[in-house]
């Protein structure tokens, strides 16, 4: 058995606390807005925040409990801990678009006011620009390091940057126009998109915690890398199986070897595929399974 490294996991952390003092800044600034406009959009904006900084936060504890190497408990390490994470985030998704909703079907039914809409759009502006720029870099990191944790936080943030846009037009339009009812029909609008992203995270999360294998291409990667490799050695590798766990990947193989080979030369061999394996894929953990060739 091969194992990659789980200290990696660790060094990612400062990109969620970069989330973290994110998602403080822009719930800062959306709520000025909304105490100074009364908009249901940016109060609804404000929740979706707070959402964001419990979300961020949540996802540092998965992190630091998916970097725990194997132990007695968790043979195959804690990298499940990071579906958890989205599936919570997810969750928190849902639940925000839904008092989004009910907070702008309300405001639609008894309308008020809105004051200093020039002052709103400025800050919400200004927060947008803050969510866009860590949600895209977060996206970025979190696919290049194959972290469900950072992508789904980026995209949480994403999220934000669309109800943000949504509310800066309800702003410009009611500015414009005197017509205070688009603020809450962009505010339930906002909400229906977001309601989507987060069951697109939630059914995302249950598919890893239900042992999926790795994506295609990483499989056809992989069945190439060992082809080779049995052709090589004159061997044949056979029913390759494969999952993926936050970050942690397992690669299960059946080396079939000729019947009067030595355990010595069949475990040397054996080593090489792990070896490959590796060299093919970051944090797998290889387990070759060694039978006489029929």
């Amino acid at each position: 058995m091969h194992s990659g490294s789980h200290h990696h996991s660790q060094s990612l952390l400062k990109y969620l606390w970069l989330s973290v003092a994110t998602a403080i800044v822009t719930l800062t600034i959306k709520l000025v807005a909304a105490l100074l406009t009364n908009s249901v959009g940016l109060w609804s904006d404000a929740l979706e925040s707070t959402v964001n900084l419990a979300a961020a936060l949540i996802a540092i504890w998965a992190m630091i409990v998916a970097a725990r190497p194997a132990d007695s408990d968790h043979d195959f390490g804690h990298g499940k801990a990071e579906y958890l994470s989205a599936a919570a985030e997810g969750l928190m998704i849902f639940v925000a678009a839904v008092g989004i909703i009910y907070s702008a079907v309300q405001r639609f039914l008894y309308p008020s006011e809105l004051e200093n809409l020039s002052w709103g759009l400025l800050l919400s502006l200004s927060a947008s620009i803050f969510n866009l720029g860590t949600g895209w870099y977060l996206i970025r990191v979190g696919k290049r390091e194959r972290s469900i944790t950072l992508e789904a936080d980026g995209r949480h943030l994403m999220t934000d940057v669309i109800t943000s846009a949504g509310v800066l037009a309800a702003m410009l339009l009611v500015m414009l126009s005197g017509w205070v009812w688009l603020d809450p029909v962009i505010a339930i609008l906002v909400g229906l998109n977001i309601l989507i992203t987060g069951i697109r995270l939630l059914r995302r999360s249950f598919v890893g915690l239900l042992d999926a294998a790795l994506p295609p291409e990483d499989v056809a990667q992989l069945t190439a890398a060992l082809d080779q490799l049995a052709s090589e050695q004159q061997v044949a590798l056979t029913s390759l199986r494969t999952r993926e766990s936050g970050r942690q990947r397992f690669v299960y193989v059946t080396l079939e070897v000729p019947g009067d080979w030595s355990v010595r030369r069949s475990h040397d061999v054996a080593d090489l595929v792990e070896d490959r394996v590796a060299e093919t894929l970051e944090d797998a953990t290889t387990y070759v399974h060694i039978e006489p060739a029929q």
